[in-house]
């Protein structure tokens, strides 16, 4: 499920600005990206900057946005396709052939920082294949892909590595806020299979009472989590971290799979490990 809203796939042109020095990335976000006046923007970086190799003369900036909007913090990623050539910018690229669009398959490689033993959730460490999860325990996506995974890396601890990250997806499932804490704490203490019977929790995705919702996980699995245990900073500093480097990786929607470093859109690709190819 995707947090990005439809945009339009009509080119800009009128706002690029082109100096001596190239495209000025800085002044198009804030001219025709960020049109919002309530939004500030302070900083944009370029986590990847690749050539679109089925354009020629196209380049894709995959950016973070550090914005303040309402006296709040917000890290957000972007894609650009720039033409400096032609003097054209877009948001949306689409291959005519497939309809893909572009900006939802182009992501950044992932870095070898990213397989951090406290995120190893099952397999060895030094397996064949390493594959990284970003997740959110409310998304029905996830709900239905993510366990499977989990079966298939603890059949094959060999031949697959499983990191997990969480990005709780907030605007559209509030309750995640609560839930990737849980799931923190309970990681923490070693409780890896309680911890992921947050998938399995039934309860509105609206809710935001973390009363009720400890209420709802004691009753449903028989587990006990403290209001004081979730609130602690050092757990809502480590699902900020994992947010944060959700965010470099462009994750927009969940889940979101890499496989050996690379973007897997498919989410299957890891399955050719499993039957040895």
């Amino acid at each position: 499920m995707s947090l990005m809203s439809k945009l339009s796939m009509s080119l800009i042109a009128a706002s690029l600005t082109l100096n001596a020095g190239g495209f000025d990335l800085n002044t198009f976000v804030k001219k025709s990206v960020v049109t919002n006046r309530q939004v500030k923007v302070n900083k944009v970086e370029v986590v990847a900057r690749k050539p679109l190799k089925t354009a020629s003369d196209w380049e894709v900036y995959m950016i973070v946005m550090d914005l303040t909007y309402h006296k709040k913090n917000i890290k957000a990623p972007e894609t650009i396709f720039v033409n400096e050539k032609a003097g054209l910018a877009t948001l949306n690229m689409f291959d005519l052939n497939s309809g893909k669009n572009f900006r939802r398959i182009i992501r950044p490689d992932l870095p070898a920082s990213y397989y951090d033993e406290t995120h190893l959730l099952y397999g060895d460490k030094n397996a064949t294949h390493k594959l990284v999860v970003f997740s959110d325990p409310d998304c029905p996506f996830c709900r239905q892909d993510v366990p499977k995974i989990i079966e298939d890396v603890k059949k094959n601890p060999h031949k697959l590595a499983l990191y997990y990250y969480h990005m709780p997806l907030l605007q559209l499932h509030p309750v995640s806020d609560v839930l990737t804490r849980v799931m923190e704490v309970l990681q923490k203490q070693g409780k890896i299979e309680d911890a992921f019977k947050m998938y399995k929790l039934k309860i509105n995705y609206r809710e935001r009472n973390a009363t009720k919702i400890l209420a709802a996980i004691k009753k449903q699995f028989g587990i006990d989590i403290s209001r004081e245990a979730i609130d602690k900073p050092e757990i809502k500093e480590a699902v900020q971290r994992d947010i944060n480097l959700s965010t470099r990786m462009m994750v927009n929607g969940t889940p979101t799979i890499y496989y050996d470093g690379k973007y897997d859109n498919s989410r299957i690709q890891y399955k050719a490990a499993i039957i040895g190819q």
